[in-house]
Formats: C-alpha cells, structure tokens, sequence
C-alpha cells in the first residue's frame, strides 16, 4: 500500500509528495519515497537520469549501509536499468571473498579505511563489469572502543579515470541518520562521476 491512504492507488509516490502535496524534481519511487528525504530523491533522480541517458551502469560495494544505495537505485520505475549490481559486504570475508580486496590490506588498514574502500570499489567495478562503482565501509554506531562512531569512508572507481576516496566524519548521531547520511555522500559521488563522462 502506498502511502497515500488505505484504497487509493493512484499509482507511486512522487519525490517531495508528502501528504497529497506534489514534489518538484518528479522522480517517482515505489518503496522507499516515505523514509527519503527530498534532496536526496532528487540525486536518485539526477544519477539514474544522467548514467541512463549516457549508456552507463552501476554498481555498489557496501558495507555499513546494508544494501541502502543498491536499493534507492532500484527504486525508480522506468530508470532502474543504469543499474548494474550491488555487493553488500560487511564482513572481512565477504570484502575478500565477494570483491577480492587483500586480507592483508584490511589487516594493515582496518576494514574501515580509505585504502579498503578504495579496493572494495575497485573491486565491485572489476567483477561487475559497470561503468562507474561506489563503495561505503564505516561505522554507522558504537563499534569497538577504538573506533569511532559515523566515521565512513567512501571510493568511487570508474573505468579509465584514477580512483576517488572521501572520508566523513558524521558523528554520534546514530546508525539511520548516518546511514542516511552515507546514502547522500554516495548519491553524490555518483553524480559527479557520470555527469563527467
């Protein structure tokens, strides 16, 4: 059911439509539009839209978002074609065994370092075969007593251009709003690789 009421099935949400009111950017989600923001409605709409009208895929390598971006990326009826795949990765294994990033460089980095998810990056865009690849790793809450929270670091990787790394430090803000937050960084990212190429 949507969430615009009990019987009514006027089709998808709009970006922005919140209580019967019309969003701007027209985006139309079918799952997730109630717990987005609008601004980053918007970027879903502007990454899928661009990497559509250029020919280009996509493809995620995620670990403290659990899949989140794959999903915002899949979301949009008519667009979710730019999507190639996503690899949700949160253990050590799974980033070795899934994307092939050396068990030696998290053992000398950390699994949440910008040389891991440089890697995890690089290897989400190697095994998928897409033109452009993000990656998140980071701590969305309370971790060890050394780590700390809303540290995340980001990777993108994209074919025949060097590889982009960001680190962001949100905070103890807890894990949905720095999951939240990785989500825009991400989207953004994205952006700005496909409207480069």
């Amino acid at each position: 059911m949507s969430a615009r009421g009990r019987g009514q099935t006027s089709g998808p949400i709009v970006a922005g439509e919140r209580d019967g009111e019309r969003g701007r950017c027209g985006i139309m989600t079918e799952t997730l539009s109630p717990a987005l923001p609008d601004d980053v409605e918007a970027l879903i709409d502007r990454v899928l839209r661009e990497a559509g009208d250029r020919g280009l895929t996509l493809a995620t390598a995620e670990s403290c978002t659990g899949g989140l971006i794959a999903s915002v990326l899949t979301d949009v009826e008519g667009r979710s074609h730019a999507f190639e795949r996503g690899y949700v990765v949160y253990t050590d294994d799974a980033k070795a065994e899934e994307l092939a990033v050396p068990t030696r460089l998290i053992d000398q980095n950390g699994a949440v370092s910008g040389p891991v998810a440089c890697a995890m990056a690089e290897g989400a865009l190697r095994r998928s075969g897409a033109a452009v690849a993000v990656a998140v790793t980071g701590f969305a809450g309370a971790a060890g007593p050394d780590d700390e929270p809303g540290l995340v670091h980001f990777a993108l990787a994209a074919a025949g251009a060097p590889t982009v790394h960001e680190e962001h430090h949100f905070g103890d803000i807890g894990r949905g709003p720095v999951r939240m937050e990785s989500v825009r960084v991400a989207l953004r990212m994205l952006e700005q690789a496909v409207t480069k190429r």
